[in-house]
């Protein structure tokens, strides 16, 4: 039997890509964090799916919010913590969750339930069919780094075949100064994506500190930022970019 209901104790369990604890929030009787490898996931609060607890899954959850997506694809599922948002605002949209992960998949779902019409699947970003989508969500990581599969020019222009004209790509990013690493990924959707802006806390674009950083490509919506929250884009973007390069595929 799962945590869900007034179970709390936490949850080990052996997964593919290491161990997962589910870890009960003892302010929320339903509320859970997501753990691999001592590292936290996205948390999930099964009796309100708005509440959402980490900074960048607010910032996410705030630019879902802006917009009325029908299709909606996640690269990287965790805890399923943007689908079940998703699910909630938007309980006809349809939704793929691509996770490399099949014990944690059979985790979240046999002690997380979540909605019927979220579809998860077992499998590669890097290799998967990428079907037509008005939203993609991408937050796919190999300990605290994206994996170069999935962060090269080619895959910026399958995601840009993927998405709708009129849709949204938010890409979670996390980064140490001085950038290097968000800088080389922006000048490589921005070689597929007419329309690049990054969202994050003004110190950690400034430099002064590490943390996540959302890319955003294509019909980026206009985002009420918070206090200490910044966004750029345009040629403030290029000077940010400066002379990092694309990153191109490894020769065959």
């Amino acid at each position: 039997m799962g945590p869900h209901g007034n179970r709390r104790a936490p949850v080990h369990a052996a997964v593919d890509l290491g161990t997962a604890e589910l870890s009960p929030d003892p302010a929320r009787p339903q509320g859970w964090t997501l753990l691999v490898d001592g590292v936290p996931q996205p948390y999930v609060d099964l009796a309100d799916p708005g509440h959402l607890e980490f900074p960048v899954m607010k910032d996410l959850g705030s630019v879902v919010r802006l917009v009325q997506p029908r299709r909606v694809l996640h690269l990287g599922g965790g805890a399923l913590t943007l689908p079940r948002l998703i699910a909630h605002l938007h309980p006809a949209a349809e939704q793929r969750v691509i996770e490399r992960d099949a014990g944690l998949l059979a985790l979240v779902e046999r002690c997380l339930p979540f909605p019927p019409l979220i579809t998860v699947e077992v499998g590669d970003a890097a290799d998967a069919e990428l079907p037509g989508s008005d939203l993609i969500i991408m937050d796919v990581f190999e300990g605290a780094a994206m994996p170069a599969r999935v962060s090269t020019t080619s895959f910026a222009e399958r995601l840009r075949k993927a998405l709708t004209p009129d849709g949204l790509l938010a890409v979670n990013l996390t980064d140490v100064p001085p950038l290097a690493h968000t800088r080389v990924q922006a000048a490589t959707i921005r070689t597929a994506f007419e329309n690049v802006a990054l969202l994050a806390p003004a110190a950690v674009l400034r430099g002064r500190r590490a943390g996540n950083i959302i890319l955003l490509a294509g019909n980026v919506p206009m985002i009420k930022l918070g206090k200490h929250e910044r966004i750029i884009g345009g040629a403030e973007l290029a000077e940010f970019i400066g002379g990092a390069r694309p990153r191109l595929d490894e020769p065959a």
